[in-house]
């Protein structure tokens, strides 16, 4: 049996693991201790999962749950290995999480598992790239959207949330201008979210309402048209833009790049000059 875990992102409250097993029929089951409540979504493999919420199989697109401080046991019956992208959340954090999903009553776990769903498939599809990436900004903003996402799951999602208001659109305007003005630097979302004076998880959907993106998307869009637009005007090397736009790596700015625009940063410099 081997268990490779390898920490993606983390923050006041939150990690995210990359969580590989390549355990199989033959291996037992070991009883563990969930530290911190536990959403892991599975990206790959099958198995089951014991806990005292109960028992479930889990395949990919499903998420497990599990309560903090619960005691579980994984086990590989059926076929070998699996991976993971484990969630892993202090009860505070996932309670200020749920206290801002409209409908939400509890901020514990009641099943070990939520089958795949239409509304968790953007989620889990962002975080394997954001995981092969590895792009720690999106998981911050990643790991706000799947408590939420499953606070609202667990609880119907029965409520509706207010529409954004005039305060709110001031304190959004606020952490635009922080933006604007810190867009080389690396902002995350709890910082963007005191500018605002809100929660973070609140913070995050009210951005998303009023802007229509998420600050993630928002800040690489605009680092994205910074550097279009050094490459068009000065004759600095790809690298030196790159910095200068707030991309700490190369390679990663390359990808992106590549991505939206269609050519690769050069080619883009040649054939708009």
């Amino acid at each position: 049996m081997a268990l490779l875990s390898r920490l993606l992102a983390s923050g006041p409250g939150w990690r995210v693991w990359d969580v590989v097993c390549s355990s199989g029929p033959y291996d037992p089951a070991f009883e563990e201790q969930h530290d911190g409540a536990c959403i892991a979504a599975v990206t790959a493999g099958t198995f089951c999962y014991r806990s005292s919420l109960g028992s479930a199989v889990l395949a990919p697109g499903a998420l497990l749950l599990g309560n903090d401080g619960h005691c579980f046991a994984c086990s590989h019956e059926h076929a070998v290995g699996d991976r993971c992208l484990s969630f892993r959340l202090a009860p505070e954090f996932l309670e200020m999480v749920a206290g801002n999903v409209p409908g939400a009553r509890r901020t514990s776990f009641s099943v070990p598992r939520l089958p795949p769903h239409d509304r968790l498939l953007p989620v889990i599809a962002a975080a394997e790239a954001a995981r092969d990436d590895d792009d720690a900004n999106t998981l911050e903003e990643l790991t706000l959207r799947i408590a939420g996402a499953v606070s609202g799951l667990l609880n119907d999602g029965k409520g509706r949330a207010p529409a954004p208001g005039a305060r709110d659109e001031r304190r959004i305007s606020a952490a635009l201008r922080q933006i604007e003005a810190r867009l080389d630097e690396q902002l995350s979302i709890a910082e963007l979210a005191r500018v605002a004076a809100m929660s973070p998880y609140h913070f995050l959907r009210t951005f998303r309402a009023l802007v229509g993106v998420t600050p993630h998307q928002f800040i690489l869009h605009a680092r994205m048209k910074r550097a279009a637009v050094l490459l068009r005007r000065t004759s600095d090397n790809v690298s030196a833009i790159a910095f200068a736009a707030g991309f700490g790596d190369l390679s990663t700015f390359n990808r992106r790049f590549q991505r939206i625009f269609g050519l690769s940063p050069s080619a883009y410099r040649v054939r708009t000059q």
